[in-house]
């Protein structure tokens, strides 16, 4: 019986991401509230307060869902993952894959970057934004300093430099993708990221 509760908890934990997820993408953050994510979801106001603080734990609960399991494949402990210059591919290649091939994905990275209104209560997703980029950014730089070794170079700026740029142009890839979806993200993605790369002094040969 408590083995049956607990399945019930998580089902309905998921069950309102998932309509979280539906709402936020329709009407923005900001004007969703939790009695249509709570009806969306086949739950009452109650249960949503019974897993979730308020509306910005909700929207945290649902990134985690996305990020986690993105950081966990680029970063988790694996004795065969890739360091330095690969490792910056890797990663590229990874998320440019699921924001193509994952719905759920796709659609948490349009509303982190295009659905939310960074006011009130909301300016707290923007400081988790800006401190999840920061380490981003440190992670980049770190490769690159492991690259610049690894290639035997000198870069033509410094690395920390280096690691903002980079994330820049990835931030823009992702964004005029979700806003456009023109053109193919992994081909164009991997191009940019290789010739940003070879613009440092690296060997990498062009992905086709």
């Amino acid at each position: 019986m408590a083995r049956r509760t607990k399945e019930d908890a998580v089902a309905t934990r998921n069950s309102l991401l998932d309509a979280a997820e539906q709402v936020f993408y329709e009407q923005g953050v900001a004007r969703a509230s939790l009695s249509e994510i709570a009806q969306r979801a086949g739950a009452t106001r109650g249960a949503v307060y019974w897993h979730f603080k308020d509306k910005l734990d909700l929207f945290f609960a649902l990134l985690d869902r996305v990020t986690f399991p993105l950081e966990q494949a680029a970063y988790g402990e694996h004795p065969t993952r890739p360091e330095g210059l690969e490792r910056i591919r890797f990663i590229a290649a990874l998320v440019f894959g699921r924001m193509v091939e994952d719905e759920r994905t796709r659609r948490v990275f349009e509303i982190l970057l295009l659905k939310v209104e960074y006011v009130g209560e909301l300016v707290l997703v923007q400081e988790r934004n800006l401190a999840a980029m920061s380490a981003f950014a440190q992670r980049l730089e770190a490769s690159l300093r492991i690259a610049e070794k690894e290639h035997g170079i000198t870069m033509p700026m410094p690395a920390p430099e280096a690691a903002v740029a980079l994330r820049a142009v990835l931030d823009g890839l992702f964004q005029n993708w979700l806003m456009r979806q023109d053109f193919d993200l992994r081909k164009v993605g991997m191009k940019t990221v290789d010739l940003f790369l070879r613009g440092l002094g690296f060997d990498v040969s062009m992905t086709s």
